[in-house]
């Protein structure tokens, strides 16, 4: 039975590993209840027995690694298509409403990444800079891209925890980068982020074969992956920024092996919500400091 004061544990759209994590809960005496909600089946208690419940499953999820195989299908697709679709075609309608629309205002002067002024504290260039592009074969291709490896983020961790978490790596990527060139360097475009996202994927993909008891050469081969991508796609052509794009996908590997070990299975849709909510405000509010 579930009441206002339960807290989503967990969430997952096979009804019978939702069913075994209940019978877990129940087996220890926990009040346990079990829903179904837009992101699939919910598990919940409540908030006085979060962390008792927490052990438990852990310790059940230990005991059966084999049973208890990684889950590998998306939150809910149909989602996570949408929400990927809709960053991309905002990237584009960025770039129509401000640089071709609205040129006279300082959108690349106060808002590229400069790594001489992010390093003065103009911090905000860092996640600017991931809404800039210098044409439009740029802009198009990476609208294209972020909507195809969002798209495949959000169906591991649920689409605003990957909006989250690839703004950050963008952001990480942009400030490593200023960080190494630390003179005179500008660079725009949400490729970072795109590799980014790369990196979230292999950082997953280590940790997802490592619980799964693959061999240590072969749960590496996510990250060996994406280094092959950075290569096919992020080293190309003469105005190619290929330290951002590696120092992004190097982010986003960090990132993605800490969420995988933080967070085995994607939070329920408060997070998700709190998450994505969390990166369009930080997103809003750097523009806001940037135009000021």
């Amino acid at each position: 039975m579930n009441n206002d004061s339960d807290i989503s544990l967990r969430v997952t759209g096979d009804h019978k590993l939702a069913e075994e994590w209940e019978l877990v809960l129940l087996a220890q005496g926990l009040s346990a209840g079990l829903r179904r909600g837009p992101d699939g089946f919910v598990l919940s208690v409540p908030g006085e027995e979060i962390d008792r419940a927490r052990a438990a499953l852990f310790e059940y999820e230990s005991e059966n690694p084999a049973k208890l195989a990684e889950r590998s299908e998306p939150v809910n697709s149909a989602s996570s298509f949408v929400g990927s679709a809709i960053a991309g075609i905002l990237i584009l309608v960025f770039f129509g409403v401000t640089i071709i629309s609205n040129p006279a205002m300082p959108w690349f002067e106060r808002g590229s990444a400069d790594a001489q002024q992010i390093l003065h504290g103009e911090l905000w260039r860092t996640v600017t800079a991931l809404t800039l592009h210098a044409d439009v074969a740029h802009v198009v291709s990476n609208a294209i891209a972020v909507a195809l490896f969002l798209g495949a983020v959000s169906n591991a961790l649920g689409t605003g925890l990957a909006f989250a978490l690839i703004l950050l790596a963008g952001a990480g990527g942009n400030f490593a980068n200023a960080f190494l060139h630390g003179s005179p360097h500008v660079s725009v475009g949400a490729s970072t982020s795109v590799f980014g996202a790369v990196g979230v994927l292999g950082g997953l993909g280590v940790v997802m074969r490592r619980r799964k008891a693959v061999s240590r050469r072969r749960a590496w081969l996510p990250i060996a992956a994406a280094l092959a991508l950075l290569g096919m796609l992020g080293t190309g052509g003469e105005r190619v920024d290929v330290w951002a794009h590696f120092l992004g996908l190097l982010v986003g590997a960090t990132l993605g092996v800490l969420i995988a070990l933080i967070a085995p299975h994607p939070p329920g849709s408060r997070i998700q919500w709190t998450c994505g909510g969390a990166a369009v405000s930080v997103l809003i509010y750097c523009w806001m400091l940037a135009l000021r």
